[in-house]
Formats: structure tokens, sequence, C-alpha cells
């Protein structure tokens, strides 16, 4: 990068940092380190909950995705709108009279301290994992812009977010969210249009969204009943309705954001705010990615987005990389004179698909020759795509603020996920075992867990280039816990007759019926939501009537 681009990335990040340390000052009580505090107005909460989504991961693998698969993805999303309105008519008014500081204090009022506590380690374990894919993500453009090892970069990264998280809490990360977020859609209407800009003169924008609908890139919507397929309209309806439900009504790291502080009405509205924008943000950085696809139609894309990756196996096998270059180069002159043909008969498309099908194999064969020269390397370049076109195409001052970008997202998701990491193991597992602690032990373990997690996060993050495309990663692994804790949540708000030793049960044999179905069988993952929640809202009250028969004092009454 530039001096000015480092320049624009050094002052936005440390505006941001210096905001969030001016608003979160006076953080000295447990109190205040795990809430935001009563002043949280609707729109904060909102922005609030959408940035702790948007982790670095959206704005580099979600690009990729659009490019390789188009915008079905978004199908993954259309639950939300219906999840948000549910939540803030059924969930959100007990959180708020019960005056819980995490969403499984519930589970314990309503059932029994195991079920609480198991629920509890059920998101420790999903978030402390995903936490580790959320700092990898900007460690690869870390690694991009300055040429160190992704293992440093996830280290720095990780030492960063620990010690911005542990001085701050919850405080801090509300307060920052805002900020980032402005820099997050300045930077993403950048870099539309600038992809746009990048478009030939003879090429409209028109021609480009034609030229992308031709090659089945707009294809955003897929009706067919196949449970076997990641996305479609059904799978997102049902199935994104289900994930939607478990991630926003029992994970931490959401509910946290929005019982941060002031009354019901702004705790909806903050809701309902994210229930408007989210599909329609999705849709724009999905559309982007698409825009990307379009412009490397027009010009010579990489051979291999990787570019570390690929100097380094040229390094080792000049010959074959030169030879993948040259079959690469002529192929993308066969594909530039089919795409001028179509332009003249726009009608059949079918030679511009065979010829897209021969660059994605060839493709393919450079990540086998990279997986095969370097064992352990990642053959799968998706979540460098877009990082690579900002990198190859955008103007000094531009990448510094698309670099600012990303970071800042990862920023605002790390720090809330390891907040509500913290929050959770001292308020569900400390406290109840040292009730009678005094508050400066409880603020200091608060601290010492915040940053115990970020250090299983950051040990995650070494293995994560083993994994697919990271934003599909991310929300498979939140797939293998979300539904059964949405299944426990459900039986104790609506099966009044279902006690704590049934309810666990239960839980513990939804867990095992997903994780059985991602081992074994070959369900698509958001139907691991439904299949989760099914199992423990069917067997509840099955096992209900078993332990009442069994035992004449039941236990664990509801309230």
């Amino acid at each position: 990068m530039s001096a000015l681009d480092w320049a624009v990335l050094v002052l936005t990040l440390a505006g941001i940092v210096s905001f969030g340390a001016w608003r979160s000052r006076g953080v000295h009580t447990t109190e205040s380190f795990l809430r935001a505090g009563k002043d949280i107005r609707w729109w904060t909460i909102g922005l609030s909950v959408i940035a702790t989504q948007a982790s670095a991961i959206t704005f580099l693998s979600v690009p990729g995705q659009a490019y390789q698969d188009g915008l079905g993805f978004v199908q993954f999303y259309f639950g939300l709108p219906i999840a948000m309105v549910l939540l803030s008519a059924i969930i959100l008014p007990v959180y708020h009279r019960l005056r819980v500081y995490t969403a499984y204090q519930y589970l314990e009022e309503r059932f029994d301290r195991r079920t609480r506590q198991f629920t509890a380690l059920l998101f420790l374990v999903s978030r402390g994992l995903a936490s580790g894919l959320a700092i990898y993500a900007p460690a690869l453009v870390l690694s991009a812009v300055l040429g160190w090892p992704v293992l440093w970069t996830n280290w720095a990264l990780g030492a960063v977010t620990i010690v911005y998280t542990v001085a701050g809490g919850s405080r801090a990360v509300s307060r920052t969210q805002t900020a980032q977020m402005a820099v997050i859609l300045v930077g993403l209407l950048a870099a539309f249009g600038m992809a746009v800009s990048l478009l030939p003169p003879e090429f409209s924008f028109g021609r480009g969204v034609a030229l992308a609908g031709a090659l089945g890139k707009l294809e955003g919507v897929d009706p067919s009943l196949r449970l076997d397929t990641r996305y479609t309209l059904w799978s997102g309806l049902l199935g994104g309705l289900f994930v939607q439900l478990a991630y926003f009504g029992t994970d931490q790291s959401q509910v946290q954001r929005y019982l941060a502080g002031g009354p019901l009405a702004e705790s909806r509205r903050g809701l309902l705010m994210n229930g408007l924008l989210k599909v329609p943000m999705q849709l724009f950085i999905l559309f982007l990615g698409v825009m990307v696809f379009v412009v490397y139609q027009l010009t010579p894309p990489p051979l291999f987005f990787n570019r570390a990756e690929l100097e380094r196996v040229r390094a080792s096998h000049p010959a074959e990389v030169a030879s993948l270059e040259a079959r690469h180069a002529r192929l993308f002159a066969e594909k530039r004179q089919v795409i001028d043909a179509w332009l003249t008969s726009p009608t059949n498309a079918t030679a511009l698909r065979e010829n897209e099908a021969r660059v994605q194999a060839l493709r393919k064969e450079t990540g086998a020759l990279v997986a095969r020269t370097r064992p352990g390397a990642d053959p799968k370049d998706a979540d460098f795509i877009f990082l690579r076109f900002v990198l190859d195409h955008f103007p000094r001052g531009l990448i510094g603020l698309l670099v600012a970008v990303i970071l800042s997202a990862a920023m605002s998701a790390n720090s809330a996920a390891l907040s509500s990491l913290g929050a959770t193991t001292v308020v569900d597992f400390y406290r109840p075992r040292h009730p009678d602690a005094p508050d400066s032990r409880t603020l200091a373990v608060a601290r010492w867990s915040t940053a115990a997690w970020g250090l299983v996060a950051v040990g995650f993050a070494s293995f994560a280039s083993l994994l697919d495309n990271l934003i599909q990663a991310v929300n498979v692994l939140g797939s293998l816990f979300y539904g059964p804790m949405l299944g426990v949540f459900l039986v104790g708000f609506f099966l009044a007759r279902v006690r704590g030793r049934a309810a666990f049960w239960a839980t513990v044999a939804g867990e095992i019926a997903v994780l059985a179905a991602a081992t074994f069988g070959s369900l698509g993952f958001l139907w691991y939501n439904v299949l989760g929640c099914a199992v423990v809202v069917g067997l509840a009250p099955l096992l209900q009537r078993v332990f009442s028969r069994s035992s004449p004092h039941p236990t664990g009454e509801p309230t």
C-alpha cells in the first residue's frame, strides 16, 4: 500500500478506537463491563446488532461466494425479518422482565442449573470457534498487504482485539460499532462505484448485468424442494428462520447487544431495524461480488487469486505455472470473442457458459497444483477474490479505506463475540458457584475469561485455512448447535408442563441428532437447525411423561 493508504487506514482505525475509549471511560464495575448503559438508543442497538454480524468474513468471503455461485446465498437470510418480528413479540419481553445478563439465566429460572449451563456450554463452543474464523479473515488481509505469514497476522489481530475488548467490555463494543458501521457503509458504496467504473467504456452497466444473468449469476431464488441443496427458497424461509431465531434469541453475542440497556421499546426497534436492513445489505454485498465477476469477464483475471501462494509454487515449479498461465491467457482471449459474439446475439448463452466452465476447471487445476506442491496449503482462493480485486485495481487512498472497512468489521464482530463469551463464563458459570464474591474479583474474572476465550479463538484461527469458503464455514458451524439451543428455549416458553430433567436430556439428544446428521447424512446444513429444534421440542414432553411416572417428586417446576 502507498503512504496515502496507510494514512487513511491508521487515521480511520485510530479515530474509531479513540472514540470508543472516550465513550467507554469509567468501566470499573462488573455491571458497566457487562452492560453498555441505559442510555443506548434504538438506532445504536440496531447498528450494533448489524455490526456484530458484519464481520470481516462478510466483506471478504461473501463477494467471493457471489463470484463463484451468484446471488443464491441471499436465500439464507429470507427468514430473518420474520424472526425479528417473532423475537420482538415473544422472547424479548421475557428477557426484559427477568432483567437477565445472559439468555441462559432464563433457563435456570424455568428449568434448572444444568440445563442452563449445558446450553451456555453449547454457545461457548460454537461462538468460541466462530470467533477464530472471524479473526482469520482479516488476518488474510494483513498478510496480503504486509507480506507477513498468516500465522503472525492471526496473533497480531488477536492480541489487538483482546486488549480492545478487555479494556472496555460491552460498553466499548456498543459505542464504537456505530462509527464502524459508518465506515463500512461508505467503503461498500465506494467499492461498488469503483467496480462499475472499471467496466470498459463500450460496455454499459446494463450490459454488465445482462452478462452476469446470462452466466447464471443473478439466479437468487431456487424454488426446488431438494433437501441436499444448501440454499433454496424453502431452506431459507424455514431453515433460515430457525437459525435466525436461534442466533438472535439464544446466542449471547446478539442477546447482549439488544439487552445492553434501555427500555423494551428501544430494543424492539433496534431488532426491527435489523430485520429491515440486513437482507438488502447482504444482497448489495453479493451484487458487488457479481460486478467483480463481470469486470473479470472483460479484463484478464489472475490465474489464482491467492497471489502469495501462487508465487511460492512458481518458485519451485516455474514451468508448470507458466504453462497454466499460457492456457489461461488463451482461454481469456477465446472468452472475449465469445462475449463479443453474444453481444450481437444475446439470446444464446450456451457458448458463454461452456467457456466459463473451462476457465473454472483451469482454476481448479491450479488449486490442485498448489495443494500438491505445498501440502497443507489452501487449494481454494474464493476468500481472496475481493481482496485481490481491491489491491490490483483501486487507486491510492481507496485501498486504505477498504482495508479499514475490513479491519473495522473485524474489530466490531470479534470484540462483540469475546465480550459475550466472557459475560457468559462469568454470569452462567462463575457467579452461581461464587455468589458472594466481591465485585472487584468478579470483574477480574470477567476480564481474564474474555482474554482466555480470545486465545482460544486465535488458536482455532490457525486451522481456518483448512476449511471451505469462510462465510459458509461460519454458518455451518453455527447450524451444528443452534437447533437444540432454540429448541430448549421454545420448550421453556410454550410447553409449561416440561421440567428440567426432561428439557436437559431432550437438548442432549437434539445435539447428538444434529452431529450424527452432519457426520453421516447428506442433509443441507440449514436443515440441521430444524432437525435439532424438532428433536428437542418433540422429545421433551415424551421424556417428561416417562420421568413423571418414574419419580413421584419431580423437580424443576416451571416459573
